[in-house]
């Protein structure tokens, strides 16, 4: 297996992130979503075509979950020169997290490519004090 490139001007961001308590529709040891919503670009000279993405949740307990799988919901983009690929999900948490993504896929040459989306905080947020 050959090692990933990271791919001069492929980049990923977080565009916005958004706190939601789900109440009963979520576990009890689980109660806080967070919606966020994400941009990857393709700023590089190759056609990218991403196939899946790592995610690597970190509580604030120091328990880590580790999520990954094909496909970027259930969508495989595939970027030319220039172009960007928007979506939006969520993951679900106990308390405060911490998050680490990257993506990946092939490039038109076959290559390995791959994309760290900057680690990004989810904190739920604070009742204002009475």
């Amino acid at each position: 297996m050959s090692a990933s490139l990271a791919l001069s001007g492929l980049t990923a961001r977080l565009d916005k992130l958004v706190y939601h308590h789900g109440g009963k529709c979520l576990p009890p040891d689980q109660p806080h979503a967070f919606v966020y919503f994400i941009t990857i670009h393709n700023g590089s000279e190759h056609t990218v075509t991403l196939l899946g993405r790592k995610w690597v949740l970190t509580q604030a307990d120091g328990s880590r979950q580790i999520i990954e799988g094909d496909k970027i919901v259930g969508e495989t983009p595939r970027l030319e020169p220039g172009e960007s690929f928007s979506y939006n999900s969520y993951h679900v948490a106990g308390l405060d997290c911490h998050a680490q993504g990257s993506f990946h896929g092939v490039d038109e040459l076959g290559r390995t490519v791959h994309v760290i989306l900057p680690a990004f905080e989810m904190r739920v947020p604070q009742a204002p004090a009475a």
